[in-house]
C-alpha cells in the first residue's frame, strides 16, 4: 500500500532528527510505474525520480517532458545504452567500471552541462550484485574527475538485505567511511545514496544524503502481464 508523500518526507525528517543528521534528499523510484503515477507525485512537489530500465525511462521522459523533472538511472548500465543515458538522464548512480566513464563522457551533449555521476560500490562483495570493489573507488573517481563532461558527486550502494540489523548497519557505516575519504579528496562530492523503503532509517542514521524509495511511495510494483 502506498504512503502519501508528506508522510514519507516527515518520516525522513524524523529519522534524520533522531540521528542528529541533516534530512536526506528523496529519490522516488518509479521503475515499472506508469507515467501517470509519476505525474501524480510530481504534482505533490516531488522532482527527482529513479529508473532502472533505460527504454522504459525514455518513454516516461518523453511523456512528462513538460514537467521539468530530474531523472536518475539507478539500474545496471550496459555499455550499449551509454549514449541514450548520457543524452537524456541528469544523474547516473550506477557507474562501476572505467569503460562506462569514457562512454558517458563521449556521448554527453555539450549543451546539457556535466552529467552527475555516482560510483556504485558492491560493499558486501555479493556475487549477484553489480558495483566496484571498495578498493577500486579511488581509481574510478580519478577517471570520472578527469572528464569535463562528467561531475563526480559521490557513491551509491545496495547492501545485502541481512536479517540482522547490525550487519545491515555495518555496511552503511563502511559506505559512509568510504564517502568521507572520497569527499576529502574531491571537494565537489556531496551525495551518499543508500537506503530504500525497508532500511532508510538505518541508512540515514549512518550518513545517507539521498534515499531511494519506491514501494513505500507507490505501493507494490505492478506485475508484468
Amino acid at each position: 500500500m502506498a504512503t502519501a508523500l508528506p508522510e514519507i518526507l516527515s518520516n525522513l525528517h524524523n529519522a534524520a532528527e533522531a540521528a542528529g543528521r541533516p534530512p536526506p534528499r528523496l529519490l522516488a523510484v518509479s521503475k515499472t510505474q506508469p507515467a501517470e503515477a509519476v505525474a501524480a507525485l510530481a504534482a505533490q512537489g516531488q522532482r527527482a525520480f529513479g529508473e532502472n530500465y533505460v527504454q522504459e525511462a525514455l518513454a516516461k521522459m518523453q511523456a512528462l517532458q513538460a514537467l521539468g523533472l530530474e531523472w536518475h538511472l539507478i539500474g545496471h548500465l550496459q555499455s550499449n545504452k551509454a549514449e541514450a543515458v548520457a543524452s537524456h538522464f541528469d544523474w547516473v548512480q550506477s557507474v562501476d567500471r572505467p569503460k562506462l566513464v569514457s562512454a558517458l563522457a563521449r556521448y554527453r551533449p555539450a549543451g546539457r552541462g556535466p552529467l552527475n555521476v555516482l560510483i556504485q560500490v558492491n560493499i558486501d562483495d555479493e556475487g549477484s550484485k553489480h558495483g566496484c570493489a571498495p578498493q577500486d573507488v579511488d581509481a574510478l573517481a580519478a577517471a570520472i574527475s578527469a572528464e569535463p563532461a562528467l561531475c563526480l558527486r559521490g557513491l551509491m550502494a545496495i547492501p545485502a538485505p541481512w536479517p540482522e540489523a547490525g550487519r545491515r548497519r555495518d555496511a552503511f557505516v563502511r559506505m559512509h567511511a568510504l564517502f568521507q575519504t572520497l569527499a576529502a579528496r574531491h571537494p565537489q562530492v556531496d551525495t551518499l545514496s543508500m537506503g530504500m523503503s525497508s532500511d532508510y532509517a538505518e541508512a540515514i542514521a549512518e550518513g545517507a544524503t539521498l534515499v531511494r524509495i519506491g514501494t513505500a511511495l507507490f505501493g507494490a510494483r505492478p506485475r508484468p502481464a
